[in-house]
């Protein structure tokens, strides 16, 4: 199954579960109804934004929406595990996919960090929405160039570069000049 479609279904399930409207869920999460309903039928691929809005109204973490099983104990994850990936959007109005997120720990219970490897597609859009949720963000540079737009300053990473970040603050994170990059991402929110 696409792991992207997994998501939309994860949120109605859980949703429905909690016995949270469609409206509920807008007005809590404050996003627009018209975007859980597209984001719940697998047409619109979420940004990360949305995504934690919607799991702290849900009080789930981040990865639940990833989750496979529930390991208590340590989790092995095998490169070749980590092939698996799931796309976000740069944004949440656009379904443009630019980045394929790898989890690292998607069957570790109760997990407080959501570790990715994430590869970044080249793009020729220089528009980006920033965006902003509660929790801190870390990034290492594997391989290009990034460009971390945060607050009113830009930064720019080289491989082995890392930042760490209140995410709190409006951010957008993307390939510098349209070339590939892969990264190493940890992002924690808390719930």
């Amino acid at each position: 199954m696409d792991a992207s479609k997994i998501v939309g279904e994860k949120i109605k399930v859980l949703r429905k579960d909690k016995s949270i409207t469609i409206e509920e869920l807008a007005e809590r999460s404050g996003l627009a109804i018209e975007q859980i309903e597209r984001i719940e039928n697998n047409i619109d691929i979420p940004s990360l934004a949305p995504l934690i809005k919607i799991a702290r109204v849900l009080g789930v973490r981040l990865g639940t929406f990833l989750d496979d099983q529930d390991e208590v104990g340590p989790v092995v994850c095998r490169k070749t595990e980590a092939k698996d990936a799931i796309s976000f959007s740069n944004n949440a109005i656009h379904s443009r996919k630019h980045m394929e997120y790898h989890s690292l720990s998607k069957s570790k219970a109760d997990r407080h960090m959501e570790p990715f490897i994430i590869d970044v597609m080249p793009t020729v859009n220089s528009d980006f929405v920033l965006s902003s949720h509660e929790g801190e963000e870390f990034i290492i540079v594997m391989e290009g160039v990034m460009e971390i737009s945060y607050g009113k300053n830009t930064y720019l990473l080289e491989e082995g570069d890392s930042i760490y970040y209140d995410s709190i603050v409006p951010h957008h994170v993307h390939a510098y000049e349209g070339q590939a990059a892969k990264i190493l991402a940890v992002i924690y929110t808390p719930i």
